[in-house]
């Protein structure tokens, strides 16, 4: 696999678990793709595209799994950092809709919010465009140096450069080194135990199970501790955590 998208194949669609939420909902590889698809579609349509940036509010939740998958197919870098991409003047801003009235974007920038409807007309209703777009999604011929992440408070956007950008094949190249240092497979739970905000525990937490089609379980930030319940095989945290092996984001080669 040589970019996130080929993660999103058509072929990988199944009724294996792809992703639990904090609530213990379990998506399957079908569902995960398909909605990912239409999230590509929905940023498409707001102006994202190559060269550009999506900044999203760093919730463990689905909205900004599906927002960074979306934007992944479509060549624009992620950065799990809204205040940062507001001041950048990303072309998308993502964020809960109890954190709407915090922003006002510049021209150019489009504001989208989850979790709740918008106040302001102009806003857009994220889970209700995604569940109403396209489930298709054109075929691209991105290439592994193509960037995919920023890190939070990064100064730089793909908008104005890429200097601080990690591409796709360095995060695929990290997730799969994870998978083989700790031998995941179809069965493996990977717990994200650590924020969206750090690239590596988005490639340890979340590409690298999703790349050998294992389940990524993302986890209230609250829970914290030995003494939360185990949720998988491995955490992926610079913290305790209950689950058997535990991978610090820090040894993560990215």
């Amino acid at each position: 696999m040589h970019v996130v998208g080929d993660l999103l194949a058509r072929d990988r669609r199944s009724d294996a678990p792809a992703l639990v939420t904090p609530d213990g909902r379990e998506r399957s590889y079908h569902e995960l793709i398909t909605n990912a698809y239409k999230a590509g579609n929905v940023l498409r349509y707001l102006g994202l595209g190559a060269g550009r940036t999506l900044a999203v509010a760093p919730v463990p939740a689905l909205p900004p799994v599906l927002a960074f998958l979306g934007a992944a197919q479509l060549g624009a870098a992620t950065r799990f950092d809204p205040a940062a991409g507001a001041d950048a003047g990303d072309r998308v801003l993502l964020v809960p809709a109890t954190e709407e009235a915090a922003y006002d974007p510049a021209p150019g920038t489009q504001l989208a919010v989850f979790g709740g409807d918008p106040t302001a007309p102009e806003t857009t209703n994220w889970e209700e465009s995604v569940w109403s777009e396209n489930p298709a999604f054109p075929p691209s011929d991105l290439k592994p140096e193509t960037p995919l992440l920023l890190p939070a408070g990064a100064a730089e956007g793909t908008d104005t450069g890429e200097i601080d950008a990690i591409s796709h094949g360095a995060a695929l190249a990290a997730a799969a080194e994870v998978s083989e240092r700790y031998g995941l497979d179809a069965d493996s739970r990977v717990v994200l135990r650590a924020p969206l905000s750090n690239p590596a525990a988005v490639a340890a937490g979340l590409l690298a199970p999703l790349s050998v089609g294992g389940t990524a379980v993302l986890t209230d930030p609250a829970e914290t501790g030995a003494e939360a319940p185990v949720r998988g095989e491995v955490a992926v945290t610079a913290g305790e955590a209950p689950e058997p092996a535990v991978l610090d984001p820090a040894d993560v080669p990215l």
